[in-house]
């Protein structure tokens, strides 16, 4: 993507000459070209064009970026973090304003969210992390309500407006192709639409097939790094979370399903239960690496998926190095923009397709919170609802949507499922959504049920310090007992 910025002129290092990045040589003689490129009526980023990136430090890649521009950033384990820091510093020492930074979940100590710098930046997430929520919650950065699917069209229909795209990928190929690596998810959609792309060349980040290839030359500045992503290890699971495992892969997950799950404790606690079974697939939004030991196990196969048989499809990733390792150069693993892997359309076709999220509470009617906690934001939308519809839409009538939860928080030992959800609670999944509840003392079956047989299924899945309460707040709600 060819800017007109001039700014830095910096010579390309020997060593970078000797990988053979090769635009001239992937190009050929400039003569050959018309004045017309593919980038004058495509924004596939995977058409070569007549333009080689400027290689440049972190500090003199943001220098271009001025007051009132929009950044974009790539997130997860993709999260350029020294970019970001570079960027921060920049904005402090030039006294820069009003920069809208938008984003995913990122990692890293998100500067630009801090409040040493807020006279600078105003954080923009579409599912927000660790890093940004008390800048949330203290009104100096936003948040957009978005299904995960939703969030390219953003982009594409020009919502929100990058000027410059800051993002991470592989190192480029003997054809000067790079990998998005382990973030498609809307990384494509925003680089695509964005004046200035800045990449940061990272030795460690693994090239992955799928949606995420974009060739050198769409690049205006690049930063060469060879530094280990944002890691996330496994945590060995409580006995409340391992009972939950338990329940879902020996109840719910049959032999052939396909499924959708994050990572935590509770998705691996269901993961290392599945050891025995047979045929599994993997559609997600994002994967953990219990998934890998499956694969080894020969527990997941993807053998019977309509769609990209015999392959794992997901759209971000964010894990150990075993992870990174894993997804690294191996065409078993897809990864697809998000507006894809997320489409109720793509999900609903697959066999047994079996989606395992998580909840903040639920209340007797079976209203989920998973974003907020009261007023207070916590997280996204995600794609909970892309996948919990995706699935009790299955086509082949074998789908099962499932929230998954600690019965009461361990803390507070408040329970987590409430008479009512707490004052500003946002309602991500409804009540018309829900099928099943699951918690360390069952399963709770909803769909087709009463508000009375949905409340009498839940106090029975609920901690036993509360069930009392919760039948007294029933009857109170509902005025009626609750009823099997």
């Amino acid at each position: 993507m060819a800017s007109a910025i001039h700014g830095i002129s910096v010579k390309l290092p020997k060593v970078i000459k000797k990988t053979n990045w090769g635009i001239s040589a992937v190009l050929g003689a400039k003569n050959q070209f018309n004045k017309r490129t593919y980038f004058t009526y495509s924004r596939e980023l995977c058409h070569v064009v007549d333009h080689e990136p400027k290689v440049v430090t972190a500090e003199e890649a943001v220098n271009i970026i001025k007051s009132d521009d929009t950044v974009f950033l790539s997130g997860a384990a993709a999260t350029p973090i020294e970019l970001a820091n570079a960027l921060a510093c920049h904005a402090k020492v030039n006294k820069l304003k009003n920069i809208t930074v938008c984003h995913m979940h990122t990692e890293g100590p998100a500067l630009y969210a801090q409040k040493e710098f807020q006279e600078h930046f105003r954080s923009l997430s579409f599912f927000m992390g660790g890093n940004v929520r008390k800048a949330v919650a203290d009104g100096t950065s936003d948040a957009i309500p978005i299904f995960l699917q939703d969030i390219p069209s953003l982009f594409h229909r020009k919502i929100v407006q990058p000027d410059v795209a800051i993002v991470q990928v592989s190192p480029p190929d003997q054809h000067g192709f790079c990998s998005f690596g382990t973030s498609v998810d809307c990384v494509k959609a925003a680089a695509a639409h964005s004046k200035v792309i800045i990449a940061q060349v990272n030795q460690q980040m693994p090239r992955t097939f799928g949606d995420g290839v974009v060739h050198m030359s769409h690049f205006d500045y690049t930063v060469p790094v060879d530094i280990p992503l944002p890691s996330h290890g496994s945590t060995e699971g409580s006995p409340e979370e391992t009972a939950i495992g338990k329940h879902i892969a020996e109840n719910l997950v049959e032999d052939g399903a396909t499924l959708q799950m994050g990572i935590g404790s509770i998705p691996d606690a269901v993961l290392n239960l599945l050891g025995n079974h047979k045929d599994l697939g993997i559609h997600t939004e994002m994967f953990a690496v219990g998934v890998i030991n499956l694969v080894k196990k020969g527990a997941v196969t993807n053998g019977l998926k309509p769609i990209h048989r015999g392959k794992i499809v997901s759209s971000f990733l964010i894990g150990s190095k075993e992870l990174y390792d894993f997804v690294n150069n191996n065409p078993s693993v897809l990864m697809k923009e998000v507006d894809y892997t997320n489409s109720t359309a793509i999900i609903r076709i697959h066999p047994k397709m079996t989606s395992i999220n998580s909840a903040i509470e639920v209340d007797l009617t079976g209203q989920v919170c998973s974003d907020s906690i009261g007023t207070r934001l916590f997280s996204g939308f995600g794609g909970q609802v892309d996948f919990h519809r995706g699935a009790a839409e299955g086509t082949d009538g074998k789908g099962k949507a499932i929230i998954a939860l600690q019965s009461m928080n361990k803390k507070t030992k408040d329970s987590k499922i409430v008479p009512i959800l707490k004052e500003g609670a946002g309602v991500v999944t409804t009540r018309a959504h829900i099928n099943y509840i699951v918690t360390e003392h069952g399963i709770a079956s909803l769909f087709g049920k009463n508000l009375r047989q949905r409340a009498y299924a839940l106090i029975n899945v609920a901690h036993p310090d509360h069930r009392e309460n919760l039948e007294k707040a029933a009857f109170e709600r509902l005025k009626a007992m609750p009823v099997p």
